[in-house]
């Protein structure tokens, strides 16, 4: 058996920073004192149910995971003291650390670990994927260990069960639809707090310490999570100062009200460059998205600085063809891509997108009408509107239908749709074979992925990726799957932008990952009052 870890080493090393905030005096600081720290989000929890969207990010730091993302992206124990896989990357051994208990006391055992991944992969959809891979799982009890062997090498492994938080095998045993499973309370947890209520009325999930926790302790007693379903009215709350800090899984602070907030003078923020990003998705299964001509010839109908300067006010870049942000390791300098309206013009006549009718919108080859449906969430409808505009600008008449989430997870689902505006999170830029794979692989499964991708030699590079540890190989491999995306326009990247986490000037140490950015159990650790 081998450590495997210094492959997420390569990859995502450049990815983030630790960042400590102001002057700390410890000696202001007594034990006994009792911290409540509340953070705004417009993560919202839609149901009081543990695989809730919302709700497991905010149980990161409740019901651990195998393992976890450092501040250099370096994959590191969580639940696992340490781990090991084998040569071919088929069996993974994960070592549980002795001192953890479930917050009503229960010793947290490797059993937990393997009801957990069986209980995932047989009643969760979004983790779908694990079924076909598993081929057993074994505990070994003197050793406080699992074992769990893949049917084919799967180098990611580590990495997958970053996100996956384990269950406690004598509460959910018994639940057989855990989907629909609601609780308000208690939740039991294995990290140094748990969810003690989950209250939909007043928008706040509170979290106490767990009375059985062994591990590093921190100044903060309570946290309060303030969902606010609206960025203007959690805005006004932290600008009155009643909020320690912002929170957005994956995104970042509405770049407009930045400056007004530095400018009360209580807040100072934390800012990186986002592993995530806003792009426009093509339906490849039906004409005429499944047409590379006309994905190259939208593809520079898109004023791409006018997005950047309206979305993200001097806090982003024009993206290039090849989709991955320069923040990933293995980055590739593909083509950068640009405005060209007589091109675009051009390319779509030369490939028989014709106005036929001469009233300024084209028909398809057969001579139909070209009937463009853009679907879109409300939060990027600003920008599906100015994609509707330029699109338009190039006789390409485009219906704009704007969903919520469920119906929009619907019906890209079914593929009903010809474009539609989405965003990537720093967890699915790595996911499945990185670099982005994970939302164009058809065989990959979840919520937010479009699985528009059969085409073998894109699911041979994903393979290559997922089948290797050679850092040399995996190097070419990232640049193979760039220069796919350079050539192909599975999706096309409208803006890179930076995240902007506004803090609580009276509090340091926080901590930032690339897949949670402030919100992990380190940062509640390192927590200090600032003198």
């Amino acid at each position: 058996m081998i450590i495997n870890n210094k492959i997420s080493l390569l990859l995502v090393a450049i990815l983030s920073v630790s960042i400590f905030a102001g002057c700390i005096n410890q000696g202001d600081l007594v034990d006994t004192e009792k911290v409540t720290l509340k953070i705004g989000t417009t993560n919202m929890v839609q149901a009081s149910n543990y695989f809730d969207t919302s709700l497991s990010i905010f149980m990161k730091v409740t019901n651990l995971t195998l393992t976890s993302m450092d501040e250099n992206g370096l994959i590191v124990g969580n639940m696992a003291t340490n781990y090991e896989a084998s040569n071919d990357s088929k069996t993974w051994k994960f070592y549980i650390d002795p001192n953890l208990y479930w917050s009503d006391g229960t010793k947290v055992t490797p059993e937990d670990v393997k009801f957990s991944i069986e209980y995932y992969a047989e009643k969760i959809p979004y983790a779908g994927w694990i079924k076909p891979r598993l081929d057993s799982i074994v505990v070994i009890p003197e050793e406080n260990a699992v074992v769990i062997n893949w049917n084919e090498s799967y180098t990611r492994t580590d990495l997958e069960f970053a996100t996956y938080n384990v269950l406690p095998k004598h509460i959910w045993e018994s639940i057989e639809d855990p989907m629909n499973y609601i609780q308000t309370e208690n939740y039991v947890g294995s990290g140094p707090y748990f969810v003690s209520n989950v209250n939909l009325e007043s928008q706040v999930v509170t979290l106490n310490k767990n009375p059985y926790w062994k591990g590093p302790q921190s100044i903060v007693d309570t946290i309060e999570v303030h969902m606010y379903r609206s960025e203007d009215a959690l805005a006004l709350d932290l600008e009155r100062g009643n909020l320690d800090v912002y929170y957005r899984y994956a995104g970042s602070y509405p770049y407009q009200n930045v400056q007004r907030l530095l400018d009360k003078g209580q807040y100072d923020i934390l800012q990186r460059m986002n592993v995530g990003l806003v792009f426009l998705g093509l339906n490849l299964r039906e004409a005429p998205s499944s047409d590379i001509n006309f994905r190259n010839a939208i593809s520079y109908a898109i004023n791409y600085e006018e997005i950047v300067k309206i979305e993200a006010l001097g806090y982003g870049a024009v993206p290039n063809r090849g989709f991955v942000p320069p923040t990933m390791g293995f980055f590739k300098e593909t083509p950068q891509l640009f405005y060209d309206v007589e091109k675009s013009k051009r390319l779509l006549d030369e490939a028989g997108y014709l106005d036929q009718s001469g009233n300024g919108i084209r028909q398809m080859p057969d001579g139909s009408n070209m009937k463009i449906n853009l679907l879109v969430r409300s939060d990027w409808i600003r920008s599906a509107e100015l994609v509707q505009e330029y699109l338009k600008n190039v006789g390409i008449d485009v219906e704009l239908k704007s969903v919520d989430t469920s119906t929009w997870i619907s019906l890209k689902d079914r593929y009903d749709y010809d474009l539609t505006i989405t965003r990537t999170t720093p967890w699915g830029m790595l996911m499945h074979a990185q670099w982005g794979t994970g939302y164009f692989d058809s065989r990959r499964t979840g919520q937010g992925v479009l699985h528009i991708l059969d085409d073998p030699e894109f699911l041979k590079i994903c393979d290559n990726i997922l089948a290797t540890s050679n850092p040399i190989k995996l190097e070419q491999y990232a640049h193979d799957v760039q220069d796919y995306y350079s050539e192909n326009l599975p999706g096309i990247a409208l803006y890179w932008n930076e995240v902007i986490t506004p803090y609580s000037n009276k509090y340091a140490g926080w901590y930032v990952d690339p897949l949670y950015g402030i919100y992990n159990k380190e940062t509640f650790f390192n927590l200090k009052k600032v003198s």
